[in-house]
Protein backbone atom coordinates (compact mmCIF):
# COMPACT_ATOMS: atom_id res chain seq x y z
CA UNK A 1 0.00 0.00 0.00
CA UNK A 2 2.67 2.55 0.96
CA UNK A 3 4.27 1.90 -2.36
CA UNK A 4 1.25 2.80 -4.23
CA UNK A 5 0.90 5.80 -2.25
CA UNK A 6 4.65 6.84 -3.64
CA UNK A 7 4.21 5.97 -6.91
CA UNK A 8 1.05 7.85 -6.93
CA UNK A 9 2.44 10.98 -5.29
CA UNK A 10 5.55 10.65 -8.11
CA UNK A 11 3.26 10.77 -10.76
CA UNK A 12 1.20 13.49 -9.55
CA UNK A 13 4.59 15.48 -9.61
CA UNK A 14 5.70 14.45 -13.33
CA UNK A 15 2.08 15.14 -14.40
CA UNK A 16 2.18 18.56 -12.51
CA UNK A 17 5.23 19.61 -13.64
CA UNK A 18 4.89 18.36 -17.17
CA UNK A 19 3.67 21.62 -18.51
CA UNK A 20 6.42 23.93 -17.65
CA UNK A 21 8.87 21.19 -19.51
CA UNK A 22 6.35 21.61 -22.20
CA UNK A 23 6.96 25.13 -22.47
CA UNK A 24 10.40 25.50 -22.30
CA UNK A 25 10.57 22.86 -25.16
CA UNK A 26 7.80 25.42 -26.73
CA UNK A 27 10.00 28.27 -26.43
CA UNK A 28 12.99 26.31 -27.54
CA UNK A 29 11.31 25.06 -30.30
CA UNK A 30 10.17 28.07 -31.63
CA UNK A 31 13.55 30.12 -31.45
CA UNK A 32 12.89 32.21 -28.32
CA UNK A 33 15.82 30.56 -26.26
CA UNK A 34 17.68 32.11 -28.82
CA UNK A 35 17.58 35.01 -27.68
CA UNK A 36 16.49 34.93 -24.18
CA UNK A 37 16.63 32.41 -20.92
CA UNK A 38 15.14 31.78 -18.07
CA UNK A 39 16.66 34.06 -15.49
CA UNK A 40 19.04 36.03 -17.14
CA UNK A 41 19.32 38.51 -20.11
CA UNK A 42 20.75 37.83 -23.16
CA UNK A 43 19.98 39.66 -26.02
CA UNK A 44 16.34 40.29 -24.64
CA UNK A 45 15.25 40.18 -21.01
CA UNK A 46 14.88 37.63 -18.45
CA UNK A 47 11.38 35.78 -18.64
CA UNK A 48 11.55 36.15 -14.98
CA UNK A 49 12.35 40.03 -15.32
CA UNK A 50 9.25 40.06 -17.90
CA UNK A 51 7.25 38.52 -15.33
CA UNK A 52 8.08 41.30 -12.49
CA UNK A 53 7.25 43.57 -15.08
CA UNK A 54 3.94 42.36 -16.38
CA UNK A 55 0.69 41.37 -14.74
CA UNK A 56 -1.78 38.43 -15.39
CA UNK A 57 -3.68 41.19 -17.25
CA UNK A 58 -1.30 41.91 -19.80
CA UNK A 59 -1.46 38.66 -21.14
CA UNK A 60 -3.46 39.95 -24.68
CA UNK A 61 -1.45 43.06 -24.70
CA UNK A 62 2.39 40.65 -24.76
CA UNK A 63 0.44 37.83 -27.06
CA UNK A 64 0.55 41.21 -29.40
CA UNK A 65 3.69 42.18 -29.31
CA UNK A 66 5.57 39.00 -29.30
CA UNK A 67 3.26 38.30 -32.92
CA UNK A 68 4.03 41.44 -34.13
CA UNK A 69 7.84 41.98 -33.01
CA UNK A 70 9.34 45.74 -32.32
CA UNK A 71 11.65 47.09 -29.93
CA UNK A 72 11.88 50.06 -27.11
CA UNK A 73 10.39 48.13 -24.29
CA UNK A 74 14.10 46.75 -23.04
CA UNK A 75 16.45 47.94 -25.35
CA UNK A 76 17.06 48.89 -28.90
CA UNK A 77 17.58 45.74 -30.28
CA UNK A 78 14.33 44.30 -31.56
CA UNK A 79 12.57 41.52 -31.45
CA UNK A 80 11.43 40.11 -34.49
CA UNK A 81 8.23 39.15 -35.26
CA UNK A 82 6.69 35.71 -34.62
CA UNK A 83 3.67 35.96 -36.85
CA UNK A 84 4.41 32.42 -38.12
CA UNK A 85 3.55 31.22 -34.77
CA UNK A 86 -0.39 29.47 -33.89
CA UNK A 87 -2.22 31.78 -31.59
CA UNK A 88 -2.54 29.41 -29.19
CA UNK A 89 1.09 28.90 -28.90
CA UNK A 90 1.38 32.64 -28.28
CA UNK A 91 -0.80 32.58 -25.56
CA UNK A 92 0.82 29.23 -24.14
CA UNK A 93 4.10 31.31 -24.48
CA UNK A 94 3.37 33.91 -22.66
CA UNK A 95 1.43 32.38 -19.71
CA UNK A 96 4.55 31.07 -18.77
CA UNK A 97 7.05 33.73 -19.29
CA UNK A 98 4.19 35.42 -17.00
CA UNK A 99 3.85 32.88 -14.27
CA UNK A 100 7.51 32.92 -14.07
CA UNK A 101 8.98 30.49 -16.82
CA UNK A 102 9.06 28.00 -14.28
Amino acid sequence: MKSVLISALVATGLVASAPAFANKDLATKSGCMACHAVDKKLVGPAYQEVAKKYKASDEAMLVDKVKKGGKGNWGQIPMPPNDKLKDEDLKTLVKWVLGGAK
